[in-house]
């Protein structure tokens, strides 16, 4: 009894891989969001899509920020989803697509780097952490061929470079570094062309958020399923910077008042601030 007990300590102790992901695998591969059974019919219209993210990076760090609509069809299914999470000390992912697919697999992820930091004495490099995710959305293309679909941005601050950097992925979980700015979700194509307008190479942390926040605002305007700021029951983007002092999330009271800022701005200029001609 005593030898069985030791070599159940000695299976969970040495797994024989570094990855939370694989060691489920093998030991509950019912707990992976992948292995659940795909539906026999496409139900993605019923189930919530949460929509636009945006990730910008600035000068020593990176910003993302994510509107808090969630979306069923036509229909708002929650006005105050969260779809930017902290992963780890210096990175963080925002989701789009699939509500609950995207939640949990932020959640695994988040495990999974904790587990390789615990396991291997020190911390996957910016690239390390990216692959992983990637991987962890492959996992997911049966479901995603279902209409499941979870594309995730992902966005760190990378010590050896003291930048940020920002990873978007396709369906089948390829990991592509954007340059700059990039923006995911049902409003994303809006997004960027605010990005692209008002972005500055190098400008302060708290500059880029305000360009984060009027990219989100004109995604808003053009797409239905982007939600703006609700100033009535005071729902605000979600908004993470990260530099060398780690991930931080604004307040909400502080993202109110740059948000109002913006929105008196906005009241003499709807279509918001005009980038200079040179």
């Amino acid at each position: 009894m005593a030898s069985q007990q030791a070599w159940m300590n000695n299976l969970f102790t040495y797994t024989g891989s570094s990855s939370f992901t694989e060691f489920l695998n093998v030991h509950a591969p019912d707990l992976l969001p992948a292995r659940a059974q795909a539906p026999a019919a496409r139900v993605s219209d019923e189930i919530p899509h949460a929509t636009t993210i945006v990730a910008a990076t600035c000068a020593g760090g990176v910003v993302m920020a994510g509107d808090r609509r969630a979306t069923s069809g036509n229909i708002i299914s929650q006005r105050d989803i969260e779809k930017v999470f902290r992963t780890d000390d210096y990175s963080c992912m925002g989701i789009a697509g699939t509500a609950s697919t995207g939640i949990e697999m932020a959640r695994l992820y988040r495990v999974e780097l904790e587990h390789y930091e615990k396991t291997e004495g020190r911390s996957l490099s910016t690239e390390g952490k990216a692959n992983r995710l990637a991987t962890m959305i492959r996992g997911n293309l049966p479901m995603a061929m279902q209409g499941l679909v979870v594309v995730p941005l992902f966005a760190a601050y990378d010590p050896a470079t003291d930048a940020g950097r920002i990873f978007g992925y396709d369906v089948g979980g390829g990991p592509y570094e954007q340059r700059n700015y990039h923006a995911i979700g049902s409003g994303s194509i809006f997004a960027r062309g605010s990005l692209k307008k008002l972005y500055r190479e190098d400008a302060s942390p708290e500059d880029t958020v305000k360009v984060c926040l009027n990219a989100l605002y004109d995604a808003a305007d053009d797409d239905s399923a982007t939600g703006g700021p609700d100033v009535t029951r005071k729902i605000w983007p979600v908004i993470a910077v990260i530099t060398a002092d780690g991930f931080r999330r604004m307040p909400d009271a502080e993202v109110a008042e740059l948000v109002q800022s913006m929105l008196d701005l906005r009241m003499t200029d709807p279509d918001g601030p005009t980038a200079p001609l040179r």
